[in-house]
């Protein structure tokens, strides 16, 4: 056989057809390789062909011979290898490698030449050939082509890696730099190892200016040593995710609430720590906190409202009671020729049911069901009239110091309630003072914003008089601060304290439609802040004139209705010794009965408001009132307006005795009634 261009003889006179049986390792590539041949010789082209299939390589080997077919095909389809000669008529191996990498930069490229020499090899290899095997040795073509394919493989994968790699540090990162938690790595020893940039977001720190030093110093005190136990509990135990909150110092000084979630890598080489997320949490705590503050707030309210029932119940039936001590020990004063021993005995139950009066007066303030009569008030006269007095209650251990508003401070309230707030918040001063000190009252008036009332429970926008009664005491403890306005809640000792005083405040700022604020602590005093909505301050004082209640007879004939047989065989009693005439009716049922009989003898029904029947006082007035406009009425009750109805009993026209009453002032009441002029309904 001639040889052909490019060929040498092959050695031990092997043919083409010989090489064409030997059979190589084993077949290692299954799938069909896309395979172009640029070669002039199809002989050769068989022989790798054959070759191929023998070593069980399925291929499509497609054959070109000239520089046009072969950029034809390299543009028109994707091939897993090129196989090139390296010297072609008008065509050079080295012309079509640079011609392939201009299309495809990953494509394997192996020269298969008979003669080329060791520069054009180094030229091939730099411009980007996989490798040059020469046709006198076919046996390296096929290990060769494997190599190359392997190799074109491994570049894929790298690269394919390489971009999966990319992919999830862009996905990594913009993770870390958006999310609401940090990602961090500490040391065994609580040093930074890792901050994800969030970090500048979430707690102001750079991550590079924290590197290498400790996290421990920015913990609370009061949470570093469970900090630390967290830490040491994920080092010890790396197959457990352990979770702690504690609070951490923002780089603004401020402390903020994390949730953290850390688990142990310490023994991993390439991390060699603690991995931990942390979120900040400290909105969610502020809101639980708010709510648990709400809740309490909800519960006091609820708890002061069942205790204002029962005290205003209390009070109700003691009125009653004390209605009859104090009328009967009058009666026999007025009525009875009482040696001393015996005149000094009634004095005594006539004092004695006063304080008991004043003392359910006091509980049905607490429970806002003691009457009101509020008339516009400027409360720095309020205030200058019980100088005074007040001077000579603090004793001269203490001094008074007052703060007047330069201006009127007009507000609605009742003066002799007002007294009673300024009294009671004195008494208090003095008694956290026992060693002497400065007592300090000041008048101010203040406007409410809406932004200032969430961190007041009671506070609401408005326009209002500050009362500010201050002491340089021995203070309240924090423990006790939410129970000082409760009925009988007392720390003096067993006599020295009825523990009634701040509950009248509390109920009687209540009625004013206000709120109190109380700042103390231990040793250093306490300050009472009364708010109470203020008025128009171009309004004028009401002036109120007191009288002294007169006693006079009388010949009308009077309606009694009373269910407490006590009190109304009293009131029968006392007003019969006064020269009046009385029906009696132990209830609103029977009233009505009566009243069909006597209703042209009735000049005065005097009846209770609150009665166990289906008609109550209200409604036995005003039935009769539809029968009789002119028929004059006096409502009394030991409850207090807001049971009965406080826009019905302090209209004008309507006449209110609140009991106990001494019979002295009952009879004025009803004599004063009787001489107005004018309907009452």
């Amino acid at each position: 056989m001639p040889f052909r261009k490019g060929l040498t003889a092959l050695p031990f006179g092997i043919s083409y057809a010989c090489l064409k049986v030997i059979v190589c390792r084993k077949p290692q590539v299954n799938s069909p390789l896309r395979i172009l041949h640029l070669e002039d010789d199809p002989d050769f082209s068989d022989l790798v062909r054959s070759l191929l299939e023998k070593d069980g390589i399925a291929a499509d080997l497609i054959l070109v011979s000239n520089r046009a077919d072969f950029e034809k095909m390299v543009k028109a389809a994707r091939f897993d290898l090129v196989l090139a000669d390296y010297l072609l008529p008008g065509f050079t191996g080295l012309e079509a490698l640079q011609f392939l990498r201009q299309q495809s930069r990953e494509t394997p490229f192996l020269l298969v030449s008979g003669t080329i020499g060791e520069q054009a090899a180094i030229d091939s290899l730099r411009e980007g050939a996989t490798d040059y095997v020469l046709k006198q040795w076919p046996e390296r073509l096929v290990p060769a082509l494997r190599r190359a394919l392997q190799e074109a493989a491994e570049r894929k994968q790298r690269r394919q890696a390489e971009t999966e790699l990319h992919r999830r540090e862009k996905y990594f990162r913009a993770l870390t730099e958006n999310t609401l938690d940090t990602l961090t790595i500490l040391s065994g020893e609580g040093v930074y190892l890792y901050n994800s940039p969030s970090l500048k977001r979430v707690l102001g720190y750079d991550p590079q200016e924290v590197a290498g030093h400790s996290a421990l110093p920015l913990v609370h005190p009061d949470d570093l040593e469970k900090a630390k136990a967290a830490l040491a509990e994920a080092i010890d135990h790396p197959e457990r995710t352990v979770m702690l909150e504690f609070r951490f110092r923002h780089n603004d000084g401020s402390w903020r609430y994390l949730e953290a979630v850390g688990q142990s890598h310490i023994n991993d080489p390439e991390i060699a720590g603690v991995v931990i997320n942390s979120r900040d949490i400290t909105d969610r705590k502020t809101a639980e906190a708010g709510l648990r503050d709400l809740e309490d707030q909800l519960r006091q309210s609820q708890k002061m409202e069942a205790i204002g029932r029962l005290a205003g119940g209390v009070a109700h039936d003691f009125n009653n009671i004390l209605t009859v001590i104090q009328g009967h020990a009058a009666l026999l004063l007025l009525h009875s020729n009482l040696d001393g021993a015996g005149s000094k005995s009634a004095h005594q139950i006539v004092d004695a049911a006063e304080r008991a009066a004043s003392l359910t007066r006091q509980l049905l303030t607490f429970s806002r069901r003691q009457v009101m009569q509020p008339r516009p008030l400027n409360i720095n006269e309020v205030v200058n009239k019980m100088t005074n007095m007040l001077g000579r209650l603090l004793g001269e251990d203490i001094a008074l110091n007052v703060s007047y508003f330069p201006r009127q401070a007009m507000i609605q309230a009742d003066s002799g309630m007002i007294e009673q707030v300024l009294l009671n918040l004195a008494v208090n001063s003095r008694d956290a003072m026992p060693q002497g000190g400065v007592l300090a009252i000041g008048i101010s008036m203040v406007e409410i914003v809406s932004n200032q009332c969430s961190s007041r429970s009671e506070a609401r926008p408005g326009k209002f008089v500050c009362l500010t009664v201050s002491d340089r005491g021995c203070g309240i403890p924090s423990q006790n601060l939410s129970h000082i306005f409760e009925p009988f809640f007392t720390t003096k000792e067993v006599g020295k304290g009825t523990g009634l005083g701040l509950a009248t405040v509390y109920g009687i700022v209540k009625q004013h439609q206000g709120w109190i604020d109380v700042e103390s602590r231990v040793n250093q005093g306490a300050t009472f802040k009364v708010f109470i909505p203020c008025l128009p301050d171009d309004l004028t004082p009401e002036s109120k004139i007191k009288t002294e209640a007169q006693a006079r007879n009388g010949s009308e004939t009077i309606l009694v209705v009373e269910d407490e047989a006590p009190v109304r065989e009293l009131v029968c009693q006392l007003l019969a010794g006064y020269g009046y005439k009385v029906i009696s009716a132990e209830s609103g049922m029977r009233a009505l009965e009566l009243w069909k009989s006597c209703r042209d003898k009735v000049d005065l029904m005097l009846t209770d408001l609150v009665m166990p029947d289906r008609v109550n006082g209200r409604q036995l007035a005003e039935r009769l009132w539809a029968d009789r406009p002119d028929l004059k009425v006096i409502f009394t009750s030991g409850y207090s307006a807001e049971v009965v109805g406080r826009d019905f009993v302090l209209q004008p026209g309507i006449h209110y005795l609140q009991k106990p009453y001494a019979p002295n002032l009952l009879v004025s009441k009803i004599r004063d009634c009787l001489d107005s002029v004018g309907s009452t309904n």
